[in-house]
């Protein structure tokens, strides 16, 4: 029997993703462990390998389709000695769905016709854009033209239709390119090309569509008395030249985290000074002596292991939140923010606080140039036990970072920087780097942050304690 190949999960988060590129074509023959298409996920683009034997029958997923959901159907094979041509014409197989993903189904019993009395507004399932028999007259499945009150829609694929949506372009205006003049995702991407039409159909947008006030007594937000209160459906400008730029999947996946993080999760946040001068001469004096084996340990590096240490000091902050129970891990795996292009990933470093400095130094090397690349596996940037962020590159000072659940704390750190700082009962000149760390009050005490903030600062400002 045929064998449908199905969108895999290749994170833990991913609940959708974009079909980057196809390696197969209808035809060919796919052997197990052949890279047959390109996944865009929250996190990266990734490689597919095909698991079964067989012939393609059909690709159910145009290239380039966004919000493909996990285990859609995106692909068919025979498998040897079936028939692997293409289904007929007419036949109970596959028909072009809305969706712009194809999937078994008959064709549909006939509709009544609407009358004047009972209005009806039901629509032709538009055409997928690969290669599909020509459009049938009405009463067949779809049409040229779908009706669309007195008028009628232009044919599209179900990629350009979404793209012009979001992008508030009137495919009417568009002329397509693709197969019996139908518009596809390039004539789209065209248009958008000319920012006077895109501004033209986003004041068009904004001026015809309807405004409906909010009910007496609702609890939505409404113009005060003093005009100060702005309602929340107010339209952004429309007359300020602009781009409108589509999410990523990453874009989309840190949006709904962090505001899922912000709004369940009880933040509360503790800051300390910690002075660096100790910690800047070791690491001086270590990558003299790492030199022969081209490692150079960085200040971040030095404080991944002090944040695993200081979990190892302080067990009871290296939890997690679950609803009705507290995980209590055994081992500090600290997550590390890095940007990347769109957005950023949180690469792992395992068992941080018994790791040394030098493989420390080595992987998060390694793992931050792949994270650029695109090119980490899902258990590389999931799994943290506690995240680390910092922006001290950037001259920041002090910052307070967002918890990434299901972990129960991050560690913000801010830049070194000279400031008087009592050393030895004196005022002195000092390094000093300002910490912050956010934690879950589900699953961390006040008192319990407070420790390990503390063994943090001990271990930052007597590092030779990192070596024993």
């Amino acid at each position: 029997m045929p064998i449908t190949i199905t969108m895999p999960a290749l994170s833990p988060t991913m609940e959708s993703g974009t079909l980057a590129k196809w390696h197969i074509k209808p035809g060919d023959s796919v052997k197990s462990g052949q890279i047959i298409a390109e996944i865009e996920t929250d996190k990266a683009t990734m490689e597919v390998e095909a698991v079964d034997e067989g012939t393609v029958t059909a690709l159910l997923v145009e290239e380039g389709a966004e919000e493909v959901k996990v285990n859609t159907p995106i692909a068919t094979l025979a498998e040897e000695g079936e028939d692997s041509s293409p289904p007929a014409r007419g036949s109970d197989s596959v028909q072009p769905s809305g969706g712009g993903v194809t999937l078994p189904a008959k064709a549909p019993p006939p509709q009544p016709t609407p009358t004047s009395t009972e209005p009806s507004k039901v629509e032709q399932p538009t055409p997928a854009s690969a290669p599909v028999a020509p459009p049938l007259r009405s009463g067949g499945g779809g049409t040229s033209a779908a009706s669309d009150g007195g008028g009628t829609r232009p044919i599209a694929s179900p990629l350009a239709r979404r793209i012009a949506q979001v992008r508030n372009i009137d495919l009417a205006t568009l002329t397509g390119t693709g197969p019996g003049g139908r518009i596809i995702k390039a004539d789209v991407e065209a248009a958008t090309a000319r920012p006077a039409l895109a501004i033209v159909s986003a004041q068009q947008a904004a001026e015809t569509a309807p405004v409906s006030p909010p009910a007496r007594g609702s609890d939505s937000p409404t113009a005060s008395g003093g005009g100060n209160t702005i309602t929340a459906s107010t339209p952004a400008p429309t007359d300020v030249p602009h781009d409108t730029l589509k999410l990523s999947n990453m874009r989309k996946t840190i949006a709904r985290r962090l505001t899922e993080s912000k709004t369940t999760v009880p933040h509360f946040y503790l800051t300390v000074d910690v002075r660096l001068d100790a910690l800047l001469k070791l690491r001086a004096d270590l990558n003299k002596a790492l030199e022969p084996q081209n490692i150079k340990l960085s200040v971040n590096d030095l404080i991944v292991k002090a944040l695993g240490l200081a979990l190892h000091a302080v067990p009871d902050a290296n939890v997690s939140f679950a609803g009705d129970s507290l995980r209590k891990f055994h081992r500090a795996d600290i997550s590390v923010a890095v940007a990347i292009p769109g957005g950023l990933i949180t690469p792992v470093i395992r068992d941080a606080g018994n790791k040394r400095l030098s493989a420390i130094a080595t992987e998060m090397k390694d793992l931050a140039a792949r994270a650029k690349e695109g090119k980490l596996q899902p258990p590389e940037y999931s799994g943290g036990t506690a995240s680390l962020s910092n922006l001290g590159m950037f001259g920041i000072k002090q910052f307070d970072a967002v918890i990434n659940p299901p972990e129960g704390l991050i560690l913000a750190v801010g830049a070194g920087e000279k400031r008087p700082y009592v050393v030895d009962d004196a005022l002195a000149i000092a390094t000093v780097m300002s910490a912050t760390g956010s934690f879950d009050h589900r699953a961390i005490d006040g008192a319990v942050g407070a420790q390990l903030m503390s063994a943090f600062k001990t271990l930052i400002e007597a590092p030779l304690g990192m070596l024993a």
